[in-house]
């Protein structure tokens, strides 16, 4: 069987093991007010998950992985939300916290998993460490089914 990476392993159990390994290996601090900060203005409350940054910088650097040069207005779409709870007021589309954002990437940048697009005006895109590190972990996961199909083809 071929080595996997990050395309070919499901999203949530990838940013699992790739949060997990972010928090074993030390290798983002917490900011002081991971606590109490929200997500997004449109929140009404800070996330329940304790690891709940560690999850975010996975999953950032695994969209990061998928596609290349995007930047932080793009990322505050696509975790953005919906205003609720106004009472009869309609819900209308929000975005998520850019300064967050902005600051999980620095941290990524530190520990060299991404960098600045020179090919964009803005946007970050993987280096070559990151790459090589996102597809380990990838490696590490085991697809649904796939120790089924190991003992199948170990009996034949």
């Amino acid at each position: 069987m071929p080595p996997l990476n990050v395309r070919d392993v499901p999203a949530e159990e990838f940013i699992k093991a790739y949060a997990a390994h972010l928090k074993s290996n030390d290798k983002i601090q917490l900011p002081s007010w991971v606590d109490i900060v929200k997500t997004g203005a449109f929140k009404e409350l800070a996330p329940y998950n304790p690891d709940w940054y560690y999850v975010r910088a996975a999953s950032l650097a695994r969209k990061v992985y998928m596609r290349q040069n995007v930047g932080v207005g793009a990322f505050r779409k696509q975790y953005g939300g919906r205003n609720k709870r106004k009472g009869t007021v309609p819900e209308h589309c929000a975005r998520a916290s850019g300064g967050l954002i902005r600051h999980i990437l620095k941290q990524l940048e530190e520990i060299d998993v991404v960098t600045k697009s020179t090919a964009t005006k803005g946007g970050r895109k993987i280096t070559a460490n990151g790459q090589r590190d996102l597809d380990l972990i990838a490696g590490r996961i085991v697809p649904k089914g796939g120790a089924e199909e190991a003992e199948e083809e170990d009996e034949e």
